[in-house]
């Protein structure tokens, strides 16, 4: 058990195999529960709790310095935090950046999530490794009054995230157009007005940075919900398919999304990318299988190797499931893999262009080693529609 002996603790943090943290509590109050996971980025903690992937998880923060820089709209990857919650070393201190609108701790406070601070993360970032990505229960009460049985209970009862469709939770609720660039300085976020290619991009969790490296190789994106049909996707007649990432078991949300995967697939030559969820749910329509890793990868930090060309790339990455790459069928090779792990990266067919990966290539927060990808999207349909 580990307790902050400074102050009275205000923020409780609960293992199903009843370990105990306390803490100070900031942002919300209330009680949740979900997957604890630990993410090792050294910036981008406002992208990352606003990441749909995150939907059903609450992010241990592995770097000290949470809420350094204040928050700001633009950094928003979707509308609302959408990681249950927060655990960090340090209680957050005052912003110091030039672009904060607001303090993190107002900023959760508003968005009705909660965070513990004066945590021994590194303790807990051990126990996740070690044990697997454990199942909690995440408290703040600023009176300090907490009910340890049913906080465990809580967690253990918590059914996780195996079996569990998130990507219909967190998918638009109708379909939308997406003109908006990549920031840049000065002028910020420019809007794409001379677009090259149609693309129509399923919303299983799309990050806005992802949509927004989309528009930046010259596409007219048109964003459509996580159901979807095959019949709704071919009706803009685009020339290539997007596969967004997104948050839960692939093979939940393979159920209604897989089918229509496949039947693009075996109507149509288009090209068609996939990043994360989109990644795996591409592997599963093509024959293959996905697996729950034991505690996940989530950070900004992660080599991958390109195994057709020996570039080792640093990515950024946050997923719980992985793709079986035994299972790939005759006609699929594996790409890239993790050097962390040796756990696969990324997938192509070998006779057209249809092809994904694990990580997330628009690097918010990350490196920007992978933006290559949107371009061989972009390429791939230049040439698909000059053969065409």
């Amino acid at each position: 058990m580990a307790q902050n002996a400074t102050s009275k603790p205000t923020a409780c943090l609960a293992l199903a195999d009843g370990t105990i943290f306390y803490g100070t509590g900031f942002g919300a109050t209330g009680q949740t529960v979900a997957e604890l996971c630990f993410n090792t980025a050294m910036t981008g903690y406002q992208e990352i709790m606003t990441d749909p992937s995150y939907a059903g998880q609450i992010v241990t923060f592995t770097f000290p310095h949470v809420g350094n820089v204040g928050v700001t709209p633009e950094d928003d990857e979707t509308a609302d935090p959408v990681a249950a919650g927060m655990v960090v070393k340090w209680d957050p201190t005052q912003p110091s950046n030039w672009r904060a609108a607001e303090e993190l701790k107002g900023w959760l406070t508003r968005r009705g999530r909660i965070a513990i601070g004066g945590i021994d993360t590194r303790r807990l970032t051990r126990a996740i490794r070690q044990q697997g990505a454990p199942h909690v229960a995440l408290a703040h009460d600023p009176e300090g009054k907490f009910d340890i049985a049913a906080l465990v209970a809580a967690a253990r009862a918590w059914p996780g995230l195996e079996g569990m469709d998130l990507a219909k939770d967190v998918t638009c609720a109708q379909s939308y157009r997406w003109d908006e660039m990549r920031w840049a300085w000065p002028q910020g976020y420019a809007r794409q007005e001379a677009p090259k290619h149609k693309v129509v991009a399923l919303d299983f969790g799309a990050k806005r940075n992802i949509l927004r490296c989309l528009a930046s190789t010259g596409c007219d994106v048109t964003v459509l919900p996580a159901t979807a049909t095959a019949a709704e996707v071919l009706a803009h007649a685009p020339d290539g398919v997007f596969l967004s990432n997104g948050p839960g078991d692939p093979a939940a949300t393979g159920t209604y999304a897989v089918p229509m995967i496949r039947e693009i697939l075996d109507s149509t030559d288009l090209p068609m990318f996939g990043i994360c969820l989109g990644h795996q749910m591409l592997a599963l329509a093509l024959g293959g299988r996905t697996v729950k890793m034991n505690h996940g990868h989530h950070g900004a930090n992660h080599p991958v190797k390109d195994l057709e060309t020996g570039k080792v790339e640093i990515t950024s990455m946050n997923h719980g499931f992985a793709v079986d790459a035994q299972t790939l069928p005759e006609g699929v090779i594996e790409t890239h893999r993790s050097l962390f792990d040796g756990s696969n990266c990324g997938i192509r067919m070998t006779d057209r262009p249809v092809f994904s990966v694990q990580y997330h290539p628009e690097a918010s927060p990350g490196p920007q080693d992978s933006f290559y990808l949107f371009e061989r999207f972009s390429e791939a349909m230049d040439a698909h529609k000059a053969n065409a």
